[in-house]
């Protein structure tokens, strides 16, 4: 009998590299369905035979994959993806419940699928309330990236996080952009700065663009139901605000998210 898995992840291409990692461990293994919010992912399940296992992304793009824990009774086990710090995750590996840092790294994957498959019957359950509290808590209470450091030729500088204006991806690379105008490319991608830089102060605002709250000097209604906005030290034209996120970003501004 084939593995029925389920991923909640809100980046395409992570989802496909997952799957493909996981057809190469268990090439029997059926995915089930990929539910890129907390509003899809509560609708499949509700509507569905829950999976042999599943695998959350933390962050998704209408919030914490926690709440999908409080708005449904959802039973099968989980393995978080996510990018936090392994160091502080390590106090939260209990019963079948396991996390993988992104990158991931198949060995860990692969280790944590026979942890999955170790694990007794009885033992593959939900979190409880307890243990979403104390994962919720380390979340809440995270380090958050102060600088990035660069390379500049035969260099190297540190960054600080408040002096950037925005982050974006361009063709295959990730690059930040300082209020006073200078670019310079990282080695993270876009995915791994969003878990890691605070989103009090920071908004994924499309599949290109991470923007600092103090950055933006002007915000418009575009056309189809999407937010323009003007930022310090761009000179594109495209920051726009994805429809599906203009109620997330709305509250962001206002400080309620």
């Amino acid at each position: 009998m084939s593995l029925k898995i389920l991923i909640v992840e809100d980046e395409p291409l992570a989802a496909a590299q997952l799957a493909a990692l996981i057809a190469g461990i268990k090439p029997d293994a059926q995915i089930v369905a990929v539910c890129d919010s907390i509003e899809s992912s509560v609708k499949w399940i509700e509507n569905n035979e829950l999976p042999d296992l599943s695998f959350f992304d933390i962050h998704l793009g209408d919030g914490l994959s926690f709440e999908i824990f409080k708005t449904t009774k959802f039973e099968a086990p989980v393995i978080f993806t996510t990018a936090y710090d392994k160091y502080t995750l390590q106090a939260f590996k209990v019963n079948s419940i396991d996390y993988l840092l992104k990158p991931i790294d198949k060995t860990e994957l692969q280790q944590a699928i026979l942890k999955f498959e170790q694990t007794t019957p009885l033992a593959k359950n939900s979190l409880s309330d307890e243990q979403l509290q104390i994962i919720l808590q380390s979340v809440i209470q995270k380090e958050y990236r102060k600088r990035f450091l660069v390379k500049i030729g035969t260099h190297l500088k540190a960054i600080q996080t408040c002096d950037v204006s925005f982050f974006y991806s361009l063709q295959k690379g990730t690059y930040l952009k300082t209020y006073d105008g200078k670019t310079y490319l990282l080695d993270q991608t876009l995915e791994t700065i969003e878990e890691l830089i605070d989103p009090a102060h920071f908004f994924r605002m499309n599949r290109k663009y991470i923007v600092a709250l103090n950055s933006i000097h002007d915000v418009s209604i575009y056309s189809n139901s999407r937010l323009k906005l003007k930022v310090n030290g761009a000179e594109e034209d495209d920051f726009f605000v994805s429809r599906e996120k203009v109620k997330l970003f709305k509250s962001w501004m206002e400080g309620t998210d």
